[in-house]
């Protein structure tokens, strides 16, 4: 029996959180799995699992083993993935992080067209706003909305995203016209907690003159979804990316204004980790969003 073997047992056992379970997943009996998993330990000269009657548990050992086994057969299976890939069509499942605001913006329409595209591949998307380790939580590649930063990570821009001052047709009727961000000082704003510095508004003119202000209102909320819908609710100015409030705009629930002072917006990128071998697949459907985005943008 080979190592490789024996280690497709153990990660098979882990994930699957118990020989039972991992059993039925691969259709193999718990007692070969078992015994697969006690002579890794036996080659190893290592206890990788604590069990008990009931339940098991990885030791420190296991878990640094099995961190590093994870990505020895990844590194395997794609590799296997690369050479297949002028002979066969892309298959399997890619594992991807996106922020919820992508997900419901008329920009996740991508993720749908590349679906319908590849019917072979399985896209598990988890959209939720926070940045994932790629690595430690077994992503394959995360779409990430920002001003990038060095991650240690492959990022490839797909396109670019500008910040824009939207209100209600309604509430601008209150207050009139928006001609200096010092106006903003008597307006309420909504705030997107997910920017830095939320509480203050940065501008900057075209010829490079800063101006900073304090914004308030009734509502601060992690969600430029939710903010886009209470600005066109009019409870206050908003300062939301353009490809999730422009839509609102061009059907007239939203107006934009202080459109002669810029904010500094950023890309969407979509990010994967080092490896030698990239997973053809993955490849793929980064190729594909750059030219989605190149094409719809």
């Amino acid at each position: 029996m080979d190592t490789l073997t024996r280690m497709r047992a153990f990660i098979d056992v882990v994930d699957a959180e118990g020989y039972s379970a991992a059993a039925r997943k691969l259709g193999r009996s718990k007692a070969l799995l078992s015994k697969y998993v006690k002579e890794l330990e036996d080659e190893l000269g290592a206890l990788l699992l604590n069990r008990t009657t009931r339940q098991f548990s990885l030791t420190e050992a296991g878990h640094t083993y099995y961190r590093q086994a994870s990505e020895i057969l990844k590194e395997i299976d794609n590799l296997a993935d690369l050479v297949r890939e002028g002979a066969t069509d892309l298959k399997g499942r890619i594992r991807i992080s996106v922020p919820r605001s992508f997900v419901d913006a008329n920009i996740g329409q991508c993720l749908i067209d590349f679906s319908a595209e590849h019917p072979d591949i399985v896209l598990d998307i988890v959209a939720e706003d926070r940045f994932v380790d790629l690595i430690e939580e077994g992503f394959d590649v995360a779409i990430r909305i920002t001003r990038l930063e060095d991650s240690g990570m492959i990022a490839r821009k797909l396109c670019d995203f500008g910040m824009k001052f939207f209100i209600s047709p309604k509430l601008l009727e209150k207050y009139g016209e928006v001609r200096h961000p010092s106006d903003l000082a008597g307006i309420p704003c909504i705030v997107d907690t997910n920017n830095r510095n939320y509480n203050v508004w940065r501008f900057e003119t075209t010829d490079g003159t800063t101006h900073s202000i304090s914004v308030s209102g009734p509502i601060e909320v992690n969600s430029p979804i939710a903010t886009t819908r209470a600005a066109i609710a009019g409870l206050g100015v908003a300062m939301i990316p353009d490809f999730i409030a422009q839509p609102k705009a061009e059907c007239g629930a939203l107006v934009t204004i202080l459109d002669d002072y810029e904010l500094k917006g950023g890309g969407i990128y979509a990010i994967y980790p080092h490896r030698r071998y990239l997973p053809a697949k993955v490849r793929r459907f980064v190729d594909y969003l750059h030219g989605w985005f190149k094409k719809n943008g």
